[in-house]
């Protein structure tokens, strides 16, 4: 442990000795070798498939007339339609999981009698996969749209309910005692102590609920709705344009990475610290 720790003071000071303008581009040396590593895999992919007479229908997944056709779906503005109404179901789907998963989830972290209780059947609920839902959900609801956002709320509930949860055990019962001994009520305690201790927890929650609510988007746009990237992708393939089915998985790629970004910039942003 002392070396590694000796070995990464060392990296630290020798980044801490090149010239300013030096970092930044050290700092994307790595994220720069590994998108190069992707496209090259990806190209060499696109040239086996092109030069195989069985698979040759299928060359314009190669790189080129991907990329091309994504600047031609963003500048023609055809890709962005799609896009919030996707984004539309994947924000009302998450909000629904907090609003549901954050209440539960200190629920179990407060309650050792309701986190026994629950267990069994969250546990259960859990590895059940959302799609299997999507009967019961064209059912249960008047529209397409309502099914979709249900289920990328059962979906996206359980990483919110189990990271809050977590979030709470690790809170020190002292910082509770404390407060009532000087009065709070359990509506302060609330709002003054259990949200900011465990808000990096809900955040990193949400954060990958929005990763797995985004895997499920994609086949649950496949439903009879007439707008959102998985259907943009259904309509691609039917038309067998692979050059815009390409595209919009690479956008797909793009705009998930994206909004994985800014939940990782908000956990650091609204990280609490008991020692602040």
């Amino acid at each position: 442990m002392t070396e590694i720790t000796i070995a990464r003071a060392g990296s630290s000071d020798r980044d801490a000795r090149l010239p300013r303008r030096w970092r930044l581009p050290v700092t994307l040396l790595y994220p720069l070798i590994g998108i190069g590593v992707l496209l090259g895999v990806w190209w060499v992919g696109g040239a086996i498939v092109a030069a195989d007479p069985d698979t040759v229908a299928f060359s314009d997944f190669a790189p080129a007339p991907a990329i091309a056709a994504l600047v031609h779906l963003a500048v023609s503005g055809k890709i962005w339609p799609q896009a919030f109404a996707s984004l539309s179901r994947i924000g009302q789907g998450l909000a629904i999981a907090t609003l549901i998963g954050v209440p539960v989830g200190i629920a179990i972290g407060r309650s050792r009698a309701f986190q026994r209780m629950t267990h069994v059947p969250f546990q259960f609920l859990r590895m059940i996969s959302p799609l299997a839902w999507m009967p019961i959900a064209v059912m249960a609801f008047a529209t397409w749209d309502g099914a979709i956002i249900f289920l990328i709320a059962a979906a996206a509930v359980w990483p919110v309910t189990f990271a809050t949860a977590n979030g709470l055990r690790k809170l020190h019962p002292n910082w509770h005692k404390v407060a009532r001994n000087l009065g709070a009520g359990p509506a302060r305690m609330l709002w003054r102590i259990t949200l900011p201790a465990v808000a990096q927890d809900i955040l990193t929650g949400v954060r990958l609920a929005l990763g797995v609510a985004w895997i499920i988007l994609v086949p649950a746009e496949y439903l009879g709705v007439t707008s959102g990237l998985g259907y943009a992708i259904n309509d691609a393939r039917d038309t067998l344009r692979y050059d815009n089915l390409a595209a919009i998985v690479l956008f797909i790629g793009l705009l998930g990475f994206a909004m994985d970004s800014c939940c990782l910039a908000l956990i650091r942003r609204y990280a609490w610290h008991p020692e602040n």
